[in-house]
């Protein structure tokens, strides 16, 4: 249960955090590099992701359940 507690304040302190830090311009600048980078990602894992099931849909090699 301490455990617990522990994560939430880290959580609740990580927003605390990140709003004081979106506040000034500087801090938003890099929240929104951070956040285009976040987006990078996922839509090359999305890419990744999308081409592989191609590959296999294409080649009949359904993964085994």
């Amino acid at each position: 249960m301490k455990n617990v507690l522990w994560f939430l304040l880290g959580l609740v302190g990580g927003f605390v955090a990140a709003h004081f830090l979106n506040k000034d311009p500087r801090g938003a600048e890099v929240l929104a590099d951070i956040d285009a980078r976040i987006d990078e990602f996922v839509d090359r894992i999305g890419e990744a992701y999308r081409v592989e099931e191609a590959r296999r849909s294409s080649t009949g090699d359904a993964p085994a359940a």
